[in-house]
């Protein structure tokens, strides 16, 4: 069964990414080591600091859109509520 990942990337002023992906270890990784030019790269956004996991990809892409269009407290409320300090979450990963 594949799975697929909605995830919020930090940077260390908590400028926030929020992409989709169907391998969280490896976009991460991708994301810490610059590898793919655009938003990400240009901000520093190399902290996981949040996920929410799908089996449908259609939702996935749904909820990431939802996200992207929320305000940003609101946004802020969401990733506080399972990471209260912003912890990195990349080493949590199995």
């Amino acid at each position: 069964m594949r799975q697929y990942f909605v995830y919020i990337m930090s940077s260390i002023n908590q400028t926030i990414y929020i992409g989709v992906t169907n391998n969280l270890v490896r976009r991460v990784f991708e994301h810490q080591q610059g590898a793919v030019k655009g938003f990400t790269k240009k901000y520093r956004c190399t902290r996981l600091i949040y996920y929410e996991i799908y089996s449908d990809v259609r939702l996935a892409i749904s909820r990431e859109k939802q996200l992207k269009s929320w305000r940003r407290s609101k946004k802020n409320t969401l990733i506080e509520e399972l990471n209260p300090h912003w912890d990195e979450l990349y080493p949590t990963l199995g």
